[in-house]
């Protein structure tokens, strides 16, 4: 077997798991507020075009996608971020989903003979952390604290680290924090890596997720700079989140062409090429914005109906996007999700989960974290549980 699997940590689900065996049953029925699973309605025409569609399941697709939905996806990305141009030939690819991709583009990318680094915020998607792992690759940790506004201080980092970092991982919106960067930071970070040699990957995949300001992108941020071959830097994008769509594992990466090529070729020996009749969905639902914008609605509801409950006693408002909230608990993150389990049948994911602990600090500690992803009536009765937990508490 490969030795480096022995170097994956326990998912996030797994470690809950284990918290919460032992605990006796609780009468409540569940309320479940740990798994980010969108749980809005997919979209109507999106199914009916999976049913027109299936008589292509008799056709092998190709792994760079259908002419068409690589259209689709670049006349989307001009649109939503504003880009002069995109080639839907050499600058997108069609991906099962972001942590398909993410994952294999981290293979695809490092160069294992050069004891690279992997930078990524600390806490994280914890695709990242494996997949460098995987590729040989030595994670390092960039904390998000309140005071560098919830995403890595980035001017912490020091030159040393600079020079041996092949690949940095930036999510924004933030998962679990929901917090953003500004086109400045990223502008910033597009200078880094030309100075450094390293490659910028961005995960987008709540992009589409907010409640007034649409975030920036990082190919926008290239755009601004007139670099338009978006030179060392991609983008995940995603329809779980934008359209409801997890099940459909439909994606896509996009940028820098020299990066793409030989994605492209690793991705033709890893046999992954999408589905023709999800494509044919997916061009669909990237030419309609309206589900979208009633997704938007739909989480700006939820977010005001759960912070009227728990925004003052939580001391938490409403994150810049996604569907998460990140707030601190009143006591240790895991003792707060045990008993809250125990004690009201409400599972929350402990913060500590989804960090690593470095020079003795772990900036998930004490926080946890929050999917707003069920109905309003659910969300709100989970509010309203955790809030006595919290008035028991004292």
């Amino acid at each position: 077997m490969n030795p480096d699997l022995q170097r994956l940590h326990p998912y996030p689900f797994e470690k809950l798991g284990v918290l919460f065996s032992g605990l006796p049953v609780c009468d409540k029925p569940p309320v479940a507020l740990s798994i980010g699973e969108p749980q809005h309605p997919s979209p109507e025409f999106v199914q009916q075009a999976l049913r027109d569609s299936t008589a292509l399941l008799s056709r092998y697709p190709g792994t760079a996608g259908l002419p068409e939905l690589r259209e689709a996806i670049a006349a989307w990305l001009q649109r939503r971020f504003k880009l002069r141009s995109i080639s839907a030939e050499d600058q997108i690819l069609p991906v099962n989903g972001t942590r398909e991709a993410l994952f294999a583009f981290t293979q695809a990318v490092l160069d294992r003979s050069q004891a690279p680094l992997v930078l990524m915020p600390n806490p994280f998607y914890q695709i990242y952390e494996g997949a460098a792992l995987l590729a040989g690759g030595q994670p390092v940790y960039l904390p998000c604290t309140e005071a560098s506004g919830l995403q890595p201080d980035f001017d912490a980092v020091d030159e040393h680290t600079w020079r041996r970092t092949q690949l940095l991982f930036i999510c924004s919106p933030g998962n679990p924090t929901g917090a953003t960067l500004s086109q400045a930071q990223m502008k910033a970070l597009i200078q880094l890596a030309d100075k450094y040699d390293f490659v910028i990957a961005s995960d987008e995949c709540y992009s589409e997720i907010y409640r007034d300001k649409p975030p920036a992108g990082l190919l926008q941020a290239c755009a601004e700079m007139g670099r338009h071959d978006y030179r060392r830097c991609v983008v995940f994008h995603s329809l779980s989140k934008r359209s409801n769509l997890p099940g459909l594992r439909s994606g896509f990466v996009a940028g820098d062409a020299a990066l793409l090529e030989p994605f492209l070729r690793y991705r033709t020996y890893h046999g992954c090429a999408m589905p023709v009749h999800h494509q044919l969905a997916s061009i669909k639902a990237w030419e309609d914005e309206t589900h979208v914008q009633t997704n938007r609605r739909l989480y700006a509801e939820k977010f005001d109906a759960v912070l009227d409950i728990l925004g003052a006693p939580l001391k938490v408002s409403a994150p810049d996007a996604g569907f998460y909230l990140w707030p601190k608990t009143p006591i240790d993150d895991e003792t707060f999700a045990r008993r809250l389990k125990a004690e009201e049948n409400v599972t929350v994911l402990p913060g500590r989960y989804l960090s690593r602990t470095v020079d003795g600090r772990n900036p998930g500690t004490n926080r946890v974290r929050m999917a707003l992803v069920a109905e309003l009536d659910q969300c709100v009765e989970g509010a309203r549980r955790i809030r006595a937990l919290i008035e028991r508490l004292g």
